[in-house]
């Protein structure tokens, strides 16, 4: 039987919330008419939350646990939850309790009028107002003005996606509050929805102000991704430009100043600073050449391209198809 939507999960000490978030979940999806699986990701828990999970899957065979060794983030499981999914359509949820089952099907209802992505906006969120909400809108206010991507709220995790889609995401870092950002970039018709924000009522947080430090960092390899990932060259070559061009007039002007005006080469900082503007200049040429391997490399391996084709339109007749970017008989 064909799976139609996966549902995934992560959870890191959550035994508290997570035999309820569980339930909300069956319901909701029992009233879809379409199969479904709920994939569970226990992080390390170390509070009992990997045997109750293992005990609830007992239970119910639409449930696959699979448990980290240790606790290696969010981003990584649902990086792994993607490549357990086997749905035509994937959903990622908290398991916090704070995210709100029942609006799965509002968002696979977007799916269904032909959008790639929908990513929840927690407009009336219900966390602390100094070390949650305000970090959280300076930070969204900072990447959609960096990356030109007009959003709310990248920190939802709740969100909703087309198979394909989820196939060419890889998550690292911090990465998956960048989905919606890396989704466009492919060419994924995104929308941003209201969601249903609740109050957490089992736990605490695992995450602080700390985080926001590691958010930066991604946002800069996200910017670099989005502008410059596919050609190198263009940014570095540029620099490289630069500084070839101010090291020359460095050295120009110092031996004009010698021939004209018998200043001392030695001890004229010119002549210093064209040397190493000259070699920063080369430095500046092989990490863009260094780049443009690596990427070519990397659109090599698995087959990978720098474009998405959403649909190929055939009328040869039924004695051809079309098999990935060739067509056979």
């Amino acid at each position: 039987m064909q799976i139609d939507t996966s549902i995934i999960v992560p959870m890191y000490n959550e035994v508290e919330s997570a035999p309820a978030v569980i339930q909300e979940i069956i319901d909701v999806m029992d009233r879809l008419p379409l199969p479904w699986e709920l994939i569970l990701i226990d992080d390390g828990s170390t509070d009992g939350t990997a045997a109750l999970l293992d005990r609830l899957a007992e239970e119910d065979p639409r449930l696959i646990v699979a448990h980290f060794r240790r606790n290696f983030g969010q981003t990584a499981a649902l990086q792994a939850g993607l490549e357990l999914a086997s749905g035509r359509r994937i959903v990622l949820l908290d398991g916090d309790g704070q995210n709100d089952p029942a609006d799965i099907p509002m968002m696979l209802s977007w799916l269904d009028r032909g959008y790639d992505l929908v990513h929840g906006w927690r407009k009336e969120r219900r966390d602390a107002w100094l070390t949650r909400r305000v970090p959280s809108r300076i930070a969204n206010w900072l990447i959609s003005k960096v990356t030109r991507f007009p959003i709310h709220d990248l920190g939802c995790t709740l969100k909703a996606m087309q198979r394909e889609i989820a196939d060419e995401l890889e998550l690292y870092g911090e990465m998956h509050r960048f989905i919606p950002i890396l989704a466009h970039w492919r060419g994924a018709r995104c929308v941003e929805v209201v969601t249903h924000h609740r109050p957490r009522r089992f736990g605490s947080s695992k995450y602080g102000l700390s985080r926001t430090v590691r958010v930066l960092l991604d946002l800069l390899t996200v910017k670099y991704m989005l502008d410059h990932f596919s050609s190198p060259m263009r940014l570095y070559g540029r620099m490289g430009l630069v500084f070839t061009t101010v090291g020359i007039a460095c050295l120009s002007a110092a031996v004009v100043s010698k021939l004209f005006w018998h200043a001392d080469m030695t001890s004229n900082p010119l002549l210093m600073l064209g040397c190493i503007l000259s070699v920063v200049s080369l430095q500046f040429f092989a990490i863009g050449l260094i780049g443009e391997a690596n990427t070519r490399m990397y659109y090599r391996r698995g087959g990978r391209r720098p474009f998405a084709i959403r649909r190929t339109v055939h009328h040869g007749g039924p004695a051809e198809e079309v098999v990935g970017f060739k067509r056979v008989a």
